[in-house]
Parts: structure tokens; C-alpha cells; sequence
């Protein structure tokens, strides 16, 4: 299994300090979390039925036209590939690793390559996987570059798949509203926005041949009565969404802002989190892991991701940290 942010068990016994005690910003989960409500026992107690009315409020949350629920964005990743003949596949690098480890476990041809080259050289593939925003690089893209790229894959019967895990909060550029377009296949998450990671729940967007056999591969009950029930809610607060999205961007340009003053220049973030790559990036992730605050570690480019921290106290907790390691000038 591949490396992932959020081992914060893992980190406490590595570094002797209890799990409540540490600052977690390995993840891009928001902790601006959407207030979870009472789950009714009839959740619980029922198998998951299909005309709960999830499906057209995630219609009109994402503007897609059709939508399959899935256990996270990852069942989908996982289960895309198998859906293909051996393909030329061609992956977003930096990114989420998972998308590549998927299609290279299915037999495909697999190419990551940073995302203009990619783009560059869309007709040398079946299959063009790309993040957007990108996670961890923040890459964003023009949605009509991305629908023609769509198009000339199309033609030929190829894929355009775009992971959105990070586009809540910017809506406006979303490829869902194109999604029933044959091979354009659109990724969506609640983890991230709506901090419902514990949930496993996230959509695929794509046409109704795409998505009947997923569902077929995946087969029933993919997404529990609860978690249903939960994400309905969620994706139907449009005063709580419209709160987090200014929260996110203020925190987010907040974060750049500290990590800029304490030495460690800008390279790319999103909404959800900053990104700077950097050659003491090991040292540096180790240096603040012993002062209880977890960040993610690249080692290809030398790397750290910071998640946003949730309030005043946490983003002083971090901006101290920073400055007993005087980044200034070195890493003690």
C-alpha cells in the first residue's frame, strides 16, 4: 500500500507524544467541518436504497447530469481501470499516487509526467488522468483547454478522468456540468470540503455507460444508510458551504502568508492546503513531528504539504515551531 497523509497514531508512537496532544496538517481534510447531525436509527437499521433522493442532490450540488455514489473517490480510482482494455495511460505527476499505483495494477501502460507535458501530449494516450486543483502541486487548469483535450481523446474512444477532491471551493471550474459527455469522467469527494473523511463517501460523474458499469463492477450498497443520509444533508447546506469556502480561502492565504515569513518560500497550494518544496524539507518534517505537528512528507521533489491549521491557537502553535527552527538559516 501506498504512503498517505493522516498517520497520526502512527507518528504518536514514533515520537512518544499522544495522539490528543499533536497539530495534524498531514491531510487536506478541512478542519472547518460541517456539523454533523442525529442520524436516525431507521439509517441503521435498513439496508441503503437507491431512490433516497441522494442522487438529485448530488445532481444539483456538482450540476452533473447523472452521478454514482461511491465508497470515496478511491473505490472509484481503484475500480476505473478494470474497465479499459490494456491502455496508454498517462498521469498528473506531482499527485495523488494512488491514480497511477491503480492503472499500472490493471495491466495498462502507465506514463506520469508533470501536468503541461501531459497536456502536450495528449495523442499519445487512450487515458489522461488529471487532478485538479492538483494535490500536492495546486496546478489549475482552464476548463475549455480541458474539455478540447476531452474532445480529441473522445474521438477516439479514449478517457479524460478528472479527480476533484479539491474543487468545492472553487465550483465555477468544474468539468461536472459536461460529465454526461462519452469519456469525460469527473471525480468528487466529501472528504476534503465537508471533513466527512471518516465516511468513505464520493460521486463519480460521467456518462450512463460509464457509470452502469461501475456500479456493476463495484456492485450494491457501495455507500451505507448513514453515510447517505449524512452526505444528503451536507450537499444540501448551501449557507454552510458558502461559509466554508470564505473560511478556507482566508486560512489558506493565512498559512501561505507564515510559512513565507518563517523562510520557506512559496511554491504552489490550494484552497485545502500549501505546498513548498524545499531540500531540507526531511529534516524540517522531522523537526516539527518532534514538537507535535505532523505535516506531509515528499521525498520526489523533497517536500512538505501543510493542511490548514483550524484556529488562531493552532496557527500560533505552528508559527512558534517555525521560529525556534530559524528557517533562515538552517533546520537544528
Amino acid at each position: 500500500m501506498l504512503e498517505h497523509g493522516g498517520r497520526l497514531l502512527r507518528a504518536a508512537r514514533e515520537y512518544g507524544i499522544a495522539p490528543e496532544q499533536w497539530l495534524d496538517l498531514s491531510t487536506g481534510i478541512s478542519p472547518f467541518a460541517w456539523p454533523l447531525p442525529t442520524i436516525s436509527a431507521r439509517a441503521w437499521q435498513r439496508l441503503p436504497e437507491d431512490d433516497d433522493g441522494l442522487l438529485e442532490v448530488a445532481c444539483r450540488y456538482y450540476g452533473a447530469p447523472d452521478v454514482l455514489p461511491v465508497a470515496g473517490s478511491q473505490a472509484a480510482i481503484q475500480g476505473l481501470p478494470r474497465l479499459r482494455a490494456p491502455s496508454r495511460v498517462g498521469v498528473i505527476a506531482p499527485g495523488y499516487a494512488e491514480h497511477a499505483h491503480a492503472w499500472r495494477n490493471a495491466g495498462h501502460q502507465v506514463r506520469v509526467l508533470p501536468a503541461a507535458t501531459l497536456l502536450a501530449a495528449v495523442d499519445e494516450f487512450d487515458v489522461l488522468v488529471l487532478i485538479h486543483p492538483n494535490n500536492p502541486g495546486g496546478e489549475r487548469f482552464d476548463p475549455d483547454v480541458l474539455l478540447a483535450c476531452h474532445a480529441r481523446l473522445a474521438a477516439r474512444g479514449g478517457w479524460l478522468i478528472v479527480d476533484e477532491a479539491f474543487m468545492d471551493a472553487t465550483p465555477a471550474d468544474s468539468l461536472c456540468p459536461w460529465s454526461g459527455r462519452e469519456g469525460l469522467i469527473v471525480l468528487r469527494s466529501v472528504g476534503k470540503f465537508f471533513a466527512l473523511a471518516g465516511a468513505r463517501a464520493g460521486f463519480v460523474c460521467g456518462s450512463a455507460g460509464v457509470l452502469l458499469a461501475l456500479r456493476e463492477l463495484l456492485g450494491p450498497w457501495t455507500v451505507s444508510g448513514p453515510t447517505r443520509y449524512v452526505v444528503q444533508q451536507a450537499l444540501g447546506d448551501a449557507a454552510w458551504q458558502q461559509a466554508a469556502r470564505d473560511w478556507l480561502h482566508a486560512a489558506s492565504a493565512r498559512l501561505g502568508a507564515l510559512l513565507t515569513a518563517h523562510g520557506l518560500a512559496p511554491t504552489a497550494g490550494s484552497a485545502f492546503f500549501q505546498w513548498r518544496c524545499d531540500e531540507r524539507a526531511r529534516q524540517l518534517h522531522h523537526a516539527l513531528a518532534a514538537r507535535g505537528i505532523l505535516t506531509r512528507l515528499f521525498d520526489e521533489p523533497s517536500s512538505l504539504r501543510f493542511g490548514l491549521p483550524g484556529d488562531d491557537a493552532a496557527f500560533d502553535r505552528l508559527a512558534v515551531a517555525l521560529g525556534e527552527l530559524d528557517l533562515q538559516e538552517s533546520i537544528a
